[in-house]
């Protein structure tokens, strides 16, 4: 037997032996080492690490040199940086899940944009969405490419190509709704509980935050550029807003913007687009985050502009949060340019621009509601009714018509909305009972308001929107001939049929359709068509204005309300007697509209009718160096720079007026009769005439049919040498001339022996030849290319269609004014064809020079006799002081001037363009220049802008009484021979 200690010996053996009883002890043990080392973290030295829990990691952040100013020839200054105060934040929270993250940026950044606002500030607006007209989510970018772009950045993805299908086709309104309520991207906003300005406020705020997600040292910009006022707020309040700051950030800022933003540009936020174009050399320069020029001459010289960068080491902390910055490398500013540009002749030029087409629109405007523009033989015979003036306050948005209906709306406003609500709701029953009704009369019974209605809907909203697929019509079928060129069918008739024929995308109806079955039928197709038009034109912001069109027309929304209406809006300062008069009757809308189109109130630009566009380049003879490129109108390119206003680029975008267009780059017109003295030189080189060669005019053209005529037909001008022709400028003469060109063989030989009807030389006649001809001395004198500014310019188009007419500058001659102005420069020097240039220095901050621009000579059309050019210059010179109605102080002045003018026929519906070019002094040339009036009806118009702009260039006439900030009084009188 075992003793009572043996026993006890073997128990304790038996479970140490266990290995259950092993992993307790060991789970023992370091459960009390865990326990030791927690105490000691925590409770002896537990201060010290709380104290210093925040890791400080280094980063590096590149600050961008200030950018170089852009300055005139004489240094005065059009492009220069001014330190402003900026609103910013930083994402530099701690939270518990997405969902408090979202709650407190949102309250933060809500809170800020309720302080800036308040003061009259405003956050930014660059991002890809706006509200339109409707107050529906509607994307910026103007192509399908910009808009994937946008896309793809919102998804974050690289490229275009990473997009699903889904997502390349996502609505505003839908990408709005993934970015408030998506689980992983989502911002967390209650869409619900706010106005949807208010939404894309705060969506703006918090995508631009998300950009910068990877680098949360960086911050955000909320709101640039504020008053003291919302400094003072903020400051005051930043205990509550976390991340929030107030910083100094460097504006870029441009003097007298509308001016000159056709030519200076603006700058903006490099896209991935533009980052994806750079060479691989170039990305070493630039970063994602990087401001560049993103048009205009702050695009093309932005590496000299730049700067280079420094570098700045941040510590932060382990949430982002910077706690110390160290500079490591001072960024370096950027060189100024200098440009060619004479600052004060280029202001100069373009309101005397503007003070001519108000002259002209005055001219035209007739007290009448209505016209009928298609019963004129030509378009210098087009009036201007009174009742477009009233329409285009609405149809180019001068007037806010979503305004007409909200509850601050002043009286006439709200008078008006009730008006247009009752109209709009008539025409949607009326439409309603034509779509359904099979027997419903053809279009071309119905009167021009209902065919209105009916065209928008098929061509615009059907066509245009995609569910017609343009692509798959049958234009020779004779159902659709009968719609289109026939009008002899209904509407009925025409989209039932359509929707037979396949050419319909169902997909899109099939939502409207009520459907009841598995597949839909072609009937419930057509009802789905039905539904799809009638909820469109709802909410149609187009359709609306076409609706007020007929009401101005017809008189039910009247000219008084409009301009009442103009008042209320703020639109015009407010005058309380002018106010009154209106309301009262004691003055009358027609002469109320005239009277602020008189002083400029009311601008062409704004009015966006024809005419309301012109340009004029301005060069040195002796350089190509540009002194004046004016387009008119132009827009604030302040408002586009640093965080761009996306609904200011949107306006500008839809403005009937293009101030985003280029008129003197970018425009291209027949250059009509300022062809003529390059013709000459053809026709004198190519010995097809001399200088002393008399052709005659009997005002009609019969070598060539159809038979073209001379501008003063049925009179005629006689026989004419080339200087007398170009006098006179007739057409004849030039016909003649470029008939002669066309003889191939020995067709010229048998001119002497030609009649009127060319019978001894028809044989010979070959346009081809001919255009040929045209075409090498058009190439000598630089049209054949672009004129070498340095921005954006339309390609040239020579004619290559029939030589007669083209040698008056019709057939397919196409030209912008700056390739009009290089030619005439090369017509003035007698042969040096310029690469035009608007760039004089570049230097460096210091002022000394880098790179001087010289003059780069195209060509030298070194090899026409002297005796050629004096006969073209005659006849230039002849041109201006035959016509002492239009040019009487300068040819009164000790300056000559010479010149050519033109017009160019657009269609007999609309107005014609007024051209004209010239130089001066004509002895001794020290400025060309070519001028446009887009729609101008006359050439005189031109003529006149080109006399002031001399005046004041040569200091003939004081500038007060050239620019004085009213229409000019034009003359009514046309010019001969254009």
């Amino acid at each position: 037997m075992y003793s009572l200690w043996e026993r006890f010996k073997a128990g304790i053996t038996e479970i140490f032996q266990s290995r259950v009883v092993v992993i307790i002890l060991m789970f023992c043990i370091m459960s009390a080492i865990l326990v030791q080392r927690v105490f000691y973290l925590q409770i002896v030295k537990g201060q010290e690490y709380l104290d210093d829990y925040k890791l400080q990691i280094q980063k590096t952040k590149e600050v961008q040199g200030t950018r170089g100013n852009i300055y005139d020839r004489n240094g005065y200054l059009l492009a220069y940086n001014e330190l402003a105060y900026a609103v910013t934040i930083e994402d530099i929270g701690e939270y518990d899940d997405r969902e408090h993250k979202n709650e407190e940026l949102n309250r933060v950044v809500s809170s800020v944009i309720q302080m800036v606002e308040s003061n009259g500030d405003t956050v930014i607006k660059n991002f890809g969405i706006i509200l339109d007209n409707d107050n529906n989510y509607t994307y910026v970018a103007q192509n399908e490419t910009q808009r994937l772009r946008f896309v793809a950045d919102v998804y974050g993805k690289r490229t275009i190509d990473e997009l699903s299908a889904k997502q390349k086709n996502i609505s505003a309104e839908a990408l709005i709704n993934y970015l408030c309520t998506d689980e992983v991207n989502g911002y967390g906003i209650d869409q619900s509980a706010m106005e949807r300005s208010q939404v894309l406020k705060l969506v703006n705020v918090r995508y631009a935050i998300s950009l910068n997600s990877y680098q949360k040292f960086i911050a955000t910009t909320i709101a640039e550029d504020v008053s003291d006022e919302t400094v003072a707020v903020v400051m005051e309040n930043l205990d509550s807003l976390q991340g929030v700051n107030i910083e100094e950030e460097s504006m870029r800022r441009y003097a007298d913007s509308y001016c000159f933003a056709n030519i200076i540009g603006y700058i903006g936020q490099i896209s991935q687009e533009e980052y994806d174009a750079l060479s691989k050399k170039e990305k070493e320069e630039y970063s994602k985050t990087d401001t560049i020029g993103k048009s205009g001459l702050e695009k093309t010289m932005d590496s000299e502009l730049q700067g280079k960068k420094g570098e700045i080491k941040l510590y932060v902390n382990s949430v982002g949060k910077v706690i110390e910055t160290i500079n490591q490398k001072n960024p370096k500013a950027g060189n100024d340019v200098y440009l060619s540009i004479d600052a004060n002749l280029q202001k100069a030029a373009y309101h005397i621009i503007e003070q001519e087409l108000a002259g002209i629109l005055l001219s035209r405007i007739q007290n009448a509601l209505d016209y009928d523009r298609t019963q004129v033989k030509d378009g210098s015979d087009v009036i201007i009714p009174i009742g477009d003036v009233y329409n285009t306050f609405i149809n180019n948005e001068i007037l806010d018509m979503n305004h007409f209906g909200e509850e601050e709306a002043g009286v006439t406003e709200k008078e008006v909305f009730a008006a247009f609500s009752a109209r709009k709701e008539s025409v949607i029953q009326d439409i309603s009972g034509i779509l359904t009704d099979p027997n419903a009369k053809a279009y071309r019974d119905y009167p021009k308001e209902k065919q209105a209605y009916l065209t928008y809907i098929v061509s615009d909203l059907l066509t245009g929107g995609g569910v017609i697929r343009s692509d798959a019509i049958d234009t020779n079928d004779a159902t659709y001939k009968a719609w289109r060129d026939d009008e002899s069918i209904n509407i009925y008739t025409y989209l039932t049929y359509a929707i037979s024929q396949n050419w319909v995308d169902t997909s899109l109806l099939k939502e409207y359709a009520d459907a009841k079955g598995e597949y839909t039928d072609s009937n419930e197709l057509y009802q789905g068509m039905i539904n799809y038009i009638i909820e469109d034109i709802q909410s149609d912001n187009s359709f609306n204005k076409l609706i007020y069109r007929y009401m101005i027309k017809a008189g039910a929304v009247t000219g008084r309300q409009i301009c009442l209406m103009l008042y209320e809006q703020g639109i015009l300062t407010f005058d309380e007697a002018q106010y009154n008069g209106l309301n009262s009757g004691g003055i009358s809308a027609y002469d109320f509209v005239r009277g602020k189109i008189e002083t400029l109130e009311i601008t062409p630009g704004q009015l966006a009718l024809e005419p309301c566009t012109g340009s004029i380049v301005i060069t040195d003879t002796n350089s190509g160096k540009v002194l004046a490129c004016v387009s008119y109108p132009g827009y604030d390119n302040n408002r586009l720079a640093n965080a761009m206003d996306s609904n200011y680029y949107q306006k500008l975008v839809t403005d009937q007026a293009r101030p985003f267009y280029n008129n003197a780059t970018q425009e291209k017109t027949a250059p009509g009769s300022t062809y003529k003295p390059l013709v000459s030189i053809a026709g004198l080189m190519e010995g097809v005439v001399n200088v002393n060669t008399y052709l005659p005019c009997s005002g009609i053209y019969e070598k060539v049919e159809p038979n073209p005529t001379c501008w003063i037909y049925p009179s005629s001008h006689g026989g004419l040498n080339v200087a007398g022709a170009l006098q006179h400028s007739c057409n004849c003469y030039y016909y003649e001339v470029g008939y002669r060109l066309s003889l191939q063989d020995n067709g010229i030989s048998q001119i002497e022996s030609d009649n009127r009807e060319g019978e001894s030389t028809g044989v010979y006649y070959s346009s081809n030849l001919g255009l040929e001809n045209l075409k090498k001395y058009a190439t000598q004198f630089g049209l054949g290319e672009t004129s070498g500014l340095e921005i954006p310019e339309s390609e040239p188009q020579i004619s290559d269609d029939s030589s007669v007419p083209s040698s008056i500058g019709q057939g397919t001659n196409n030209y912008t004014v700056s390739q009009l102005a290089r030619y005439v420069t090369a017509i003035a020097n007698k042969g040096t064809v310029y690469d035009l240039s608007l760039l004089d220095k570049v230097t460096s901050v210091e002022g000394d020079v880098i790179k001087e621009y010289e003059p780069k000579v195209y060509n030298t059309i070194s090899d026409v006799p002297d005796s050629y050019w004096s006969a073209v210059h005659t006849g230039m010179r002849n041109m201006v002081t035959s016509h002492g109605d239009l040019f009487s102080t300068i040819n009164a002045s000790n300056v000559k001037l010479s010149g050519k003018s033109g017009t160019a026929q657009q269609s007999k519906t609309h107005p014609d363009h007024g051209l004209f070019v010239g130089f001066a002094p004509s002895d001794s040339p020290e400025v060309a220049f070519a001028i446009r009036i887009a729609n101008g009806y006359s050439s005189n118009y031109a003529c006149e802008i080109g006399s002031d702009v001399m005046e004041y260039y040569y200091e003939i006439t004081p500038e007060d009484e050239l620019i004085t900030g009213k229409a000019a009084q034009v003359k009514l009188k046309t010019t001969g021979g254009d």
